[in-house]
């Protein structure tokens, strides 16, 4: 058993279009769940593991939230009071691919909020497009929904950020998620007025974390998070060849943070 919270997510990623083309697409890859109150130690006691530093993995404060040097939790916590949610001190972990190389792409990162109780106080969905941006939605979790049964999560926000050059600013995300425990699984569905457009998901198997796995995933899934924007771009270029129209880039949202009130979503 390990003696970290933190782990590793080894499974698969689905992307299913459904308008105005048909296109799915399926990737093997493992994320990191990380206890973001871990992340000094895992540096210390991790050979090929570094925080805010250079190994063959490493985690950068700055690939996330503000995009600061400096650690995430004072942003977590300010994100969850402007949400309405009293922070406690409760653990704040994070679902995010790490550096591998130094190269990272995360096109989205999700922080998993819990009260100092263990349940889940809110979700904050992190997303990047490959023009540079970053935008977050903040979503608090229903009390009978907190995790401690096991119960999915399900929550729904209007969409405000540009995300594909082939999918508009319109229409909501509807997310389903299972709390992790030996198994995760992440689905996002976006739909509009018409429907369903497109269908994403994640779902993986819980791996504990140590060098010897992170090597064996190093070695099982080589240069992964190069492959991540080489495979958003190649799936782009088959996307562009069925004649999918472009959707031109609007300005980003003036805050970088949505909060969606619980009975919003």
């Amino acid at each position: 058993m390990s003696q970290y919270q933190s782990c590793l997510y080894v499974g698969a990623v689905i992307h299913q279009r459904t308008r105005p083309q048909r296109h799915r697409l399926r990737y093997r890859v493992f994320a990191l769940y990380a206890d973001l109150d871990e992340l000094p130690a895992l540096g210390r006691d991790l050979r090929l593991f570094a925080y805010n530093g250079r190994g063959l993995f490493s985690f950068l404060d700055r690939d996330h939230g503000p995009g600061m040097p400096t650690p995430l939790r004072p942003w977590v916590e300010s994100a969850l009071a402007d949400a309405g949610i009293v922070p406690d001190g409760g653990a704040i972990r994070l679902l995010c691919y790490p550096r591998v190389l130094g190269f990272v792409f995360n096109p989205l990162s999700i922080y998993y909020c819990h009260r100092r109780d263990g349940s889940l106080a809110a979700i904050i969905y992190e997303v990047n497009n490959t023009f540079g941006q970053r935008h977050c939605y903040v979503i608090p979790v229903e009390a009978d929904r907190s995790g401690t049964g096991g119960r999915n999560i399900r929550q729904r926000c209007d969409k405000h950020f540009y995300v594909s050059p082939f999918m508009a600013v319109a229409g909501h995300y509807q997310f389903r998620l299972a709390p992790p425990t030996e198994q995760i699984s992440v689905v996002i569905n976006h739909a509009d007025d018409e429907g369903l457009l497109l269908h994403a998901s994640f779902s993986g198997i819980q791996v504990a974390l140590g060098d010897r796995s992170l090597l064996r995933a190093f070695f099982t899934h080589p240069l992964m998070t190069m492959k991540v924007v080489a495979g958003i771009h190649w799936e782009a270029a088959k996307l562009w060849r069925k004649r999918v129209p472009l959707i031109e880039r609007p300005p980003a949202p003036q805050r970088p943070t949505t909060v969606v009130r619980a009975s919003q979503s």
